[in-house]
């Protein structure tokens, strides 16, 4: 165990005590040795709840594992194509304890990008569901280097595809026989054990190589600042590192149970289902929460009142006493009733979203991270959050901010244990964003305040430069039109005359129709250049909206639903 204490400024607070994390396969074994019978997972299947404990789960990988080694392929770079599922974690923890490289693949991408990443890992094993029956079927030929395909859902084995399940019984019958070569397994921890694509919002995809060190340093130091508590809901796509290492991982190593939520459809639903007391999500399904109790509160006649009593009870607690388990419990009971903490990143983050779900009884705790830091760079304390920031690095890396202007902001560099090994099969794309001596450039921009906390201020792909060289960072500007009540997205960016010389800033925008219905607005396009213009009236005039453009439809997003930037037209 390990306990720290960390002063910021004049206050402290101590690291959180966290069980040494050795591998990820010694990482599930305690689990199980520790927590055999607790559940470890609880999902749907036909329709009913189903739970599995700890040392069923282990158990599981260790028979497909075991599998895998028998057919001479738990070395092979492996990809999983499919929803978020119980299956999807057993084939990710399985092959995070053998000696080959896990390939979680995007289900979002269309059959071209998909083929090129997966020709691109260099994968020859991959898992499948159902649902890509029709991609395989159509592009087995696009990717000659796969030699061994597994279906999740298939019943019996077929001259074009293995049998998850059959796989799994053949693999319990050879350990249950004696056969322990995938468990006896050491993998060298600092080689490659995951690569992630990425491509963000903008560009092509990028395969990032992640270590095992580099996942159980995310295990281990993130806990350290920030801790969970009791049964978990999994939201997010778990080929995408956040929801995959800070989620599923720490859940391993927590003993605690995660919950598995099959689709963006039914998370309310789940959240009253498991009554979750964590979960990790997108700013995005915040402001979605947010809006949704003041709309019910709207049309039950109790806005007036939901506001009073948050301040009574914000008045309580300046003095020692904290109602608001009894006095909002009529809100939260539509999360479940015991959801105790939110973790957010990926986007900025309205203060007032964090102040608001804060006095209804709901930490909102903020965080930064980037595949290429295997994800998590900070995330804010339980005893010191700051909403406008993105928390305290991690313990086990450093952060500077490289060339840095008056007001300290610059790009963000980071270096240790999180760090990615660098872009696969792309050396001169890596020597680019990572130095020799081991510091990576995030290409995000922002500055550390006086407390240790990192403050984002925007991307450096998204900057606005104008031809007096002012910066303009357009998630600032972005981030005040989001304070409209009626504004559902807004994307700002310069637009330039046909010599390429500035002529302002513009926005495209879209509305919500049902929060215009609300509020009782006839005519959205009437009063949204009122309503910009004095949303952003504290800002200096060159960061002043010239045009405004309409939007009939929400913006194009990536699954985490990040919108991309890249497929806007700017020319309208």
């Amino acid at each position: 165990m390990y306990f720290g204490v960390v002063a910021v400024g004049r206050k402290k607070f101590e690291y959180n005590p966290v069980k040494e994390v050795g591998s990820i396969k010694k990482m599930l074994k305690a689990a199980s040795d520790e927590a055999g019978d607790k559940i470890a997972y609880k999902f749907r299947e036909n329709k009913e709840i189903r739970e599995v404990t700890f040392r069923e789960f282990r158990n599981t990988t260790l028979y497909l594992g075991t599998a895998l080694y028998d057919m001479g392929i738990s070395n092979k770079h492996i990809a999983m194509l499919g929803e978020n599922s119980y299956d999807w974690i057993c084939v990710y923890l399985t092959v995070l304890q053998s000696d080959g490289v896990m390939v979680p693949i995007d289900k979002e991408l269309s059959a071209e990008p998909m083929s090129n990443v997966l020709n691109d890992s260099d994968a020859e094993v991959i898992f499948y569901t159902k649902t890509f029956d029709k991609f395989i079927e159509e592009n087995r030929d696009k990717f000659p280097k796969i030699k061994i395909f597994i279906s999740i859902d298939a019943v019996e084995n077929s001259e074009k595809a293995l049998s998850f399940k059959k796989l799994i019984q053949k693999g319990k019958e050879l350990y249950e026989g004696g056969e322990r070569g995938f468990e006896n397994i050491e993998s060298d921890q600092m080689k490659m054990k995951m690569l992630v694509y990425t491509s963000g919002t903008t560009g092509i995809a990028k395969g990032v190589m992640l270590s095992e060190h580099n996942l159980v340093s995310i295990v281990y130091h993130g806990i350290r600042v920030s801790t969970l508590y009791g049964t978990g809901l999994s939201v997010l796509p778990y080929n995408h590192t956040y929801e995959a290492v800070p989620g599923i991982l720490v859940y391993i190593h927590m003993h605690l149970t995660l919950c598995i939520n099959e689709n963006l459809k039914t998370v309310l639903k789940n959240l009253q289902t498991y009554k979750p007391y964590n979960v990790y999500l997108v700013p995005a399904f915040l402001e979605v929460f947010y809006r949704k109790i003041w709309s019910t509160a709207q049309k039950e006649g109790k806005e007036k009142a939901l506001r009073v009593l948050i301040r009574l009870s914000n008045g309580l607690r300046k003095i020692g006493i904290d109602l608001r388990k009894q006095l909002f419990k009529s809100v939260t009971s539509a999360f479940g009733g015991n959801l105790r903490k939110i973790v957010v990143g990926g986007a900025p983050l309205r203060r007032e979203l964090g102040e608001f779900f804060d006095s209804i009884g709901i930490s909102v705790i903020n965080g930064y991270g980037i595949t290429e830091c295997s994800p998590l760079v900070s995330v804010n304390n339980d005893e010191i959050n700051d909403y406008e920031t993105v928390g305290f690095p991690l313990p086990c890396c450093e952060v500077r901010i490289a060339d840095a202007d008056k007001d300290g902001i610059g790009e963000i560099c980071v270096k240790g244990d999180i760090v990615m090994l660098g872009y696969y099969k792309q050396p001169e794309l890596t020597a680019e964003v990572l130095s020799p001596d081991g510091w990576f450039r995030t290409g995000d921009y922002g500055r550390i305040n006086e407390l240790g906390q990192i403050i984002i201020t925007g991307r450096k792909k998204n900057i606005i430069i104008l031809d007096n060289g002012k910066n303009i960072f357009p998630e600032e500007i972005e981030n005040c039109i989001q304070k409209i009540p009626y504004v559902g997205e807004v994307v700002v960016y310069g637009v330039k005359d046909e010599r390429g010389n500035d002529i302002g800033l513009a926005c495209q925008v879209y509305l919500s129709e049902e929060k215009m219905t609300e509020l009782g607005i006839d005519d959205g396009a009437a009063r949204i250049k009122t309503d910009i213009a004095e949303a952003c009236r504290h800002l200096p005039a060159y960061k002043h909206i010239g045009r405004i453009i309409l939007r009939d439809r929400e913006f194009e997003k990536t699954t985490t639903a990040k919108i991309k930037r890249d497929k806007i037209d700017t020319t309208l």
